[in-house]
């Protein structure tokens, strides 16, 4: 026995691959662009522990040698 939606599925089926394969490629584009931006942005992260490293220190220092100034 024949199925009479056949040739709908099969369209049908087409249409849902062909969707499928633009989402693919468009979230490959997005990940691509998501590695550049986290790639450009690490700089700034080093920076930033850079300097989060270097402001404990400082504490430290100041309260070890008792010259830590009253907060504000």
């Amino acid at each position: 026995m024949e199925n009479p939606h056949e040739a709908e599925q099969a369209v049908l089926l087409e249409r849902i691959i062909k969707n499928v394969d633009k989402c693919n490629e468009a979230i490959m584009e997005m990940n691509h662009c998501i590695k550049e931006f986290l790639d450009s942005s690490s700089d700034v992260h080093v920076a930033a522990q850079l300097f989060a490293n270097y402001s404990r220190n400082v504490s430290y220092n100041l309260e070890a040698v008792k010259k830590m100034p009253k907060p504000v």
